[in-house]
């Protein structure tokens, strides 16, 4: 099933979403939907929120970055096979070298804007069986779990962008927000 994309403005974008356990109703189902909802969108990453849900789920697949030619192929590997699922994730380390990269959301379309992060992320989280794992992921890979990270805690990439920058975008959030906006694929606009 195909979720429409919850658009900037909607509350459940700026919650700090709760945890779950091995009682969460139809969590695999819930999963595959996601990932289904992520690819018709043409995204790499789709968290919880994101779907209306309040809970601290995304998805990763960056196979789409494997494809640049300027990665080593050893880079170009890393991000073919991260296709996962994280639930209940804790950023335990953010390090490295600040950079920037021109990013995106599924909840604010047709706006990228360049974010500056670390270029190392090492994450704690659990399964689809709710084994946990304790990975660090650096460059682009980093980049995306990062991104999904910040929208189970309420964070969309615009907070991150200078005041100038989010005034400049202003207009443009608000015909988002009020749904004057053209996708490719289906979204839901707040009341």
């Amino acid at each position: 099933m195909i979720y429409p994309i919850v658009a900037i403005g909607d509350p459940v974008l700026r919650k700090k979403c709760r945890a779950i356990d091995v009682t969460y109703p139809k969590l695999e189902v819930l999963i595959q939907d996601m990932f289904e909802t992520m690819y018709a969108a043409s995204g790499v990453g789709l968290a919880a929120p994101q779907v209306g849900l309040d809970i601290r789920v995304f998805v990763v697949d960056a196979a789409p970055f494997a494809e640049d030619e300027d990665l080593t192929d050893h880079e170009q590997q890393l991000l073919f096979n991260l296709k996962k699922v994280f639930i209940n994730a804790q950023v335990i380390d953010e390090s490295g070298a600040f950079w920037d990269f021109n990013e995106g959301c599924l909840s604010i379309p047709n706006i990228r804007e360049d974010v500056s992060r670390q270029d190392r992320v090492t994450i704690k989280y659990q399964d689809i069986n709710f084994q946990e794992h304790i990975e660090t992921y650096d460059g682009i890979a980093a980049r995306v779990i990062q991104h999904e990270y910040d929208h189970i805690e309420g964070v969309l990439f615009t907070d991150k962008l200078s005041s100038l920058k989010k005034r400049l975008l202003r207009k443009r959030i608000q015909l988002i927000t009020s749904g004057k906006v053209k996708t490719d694929y289906l979204m839901r606009f707040p009341q």
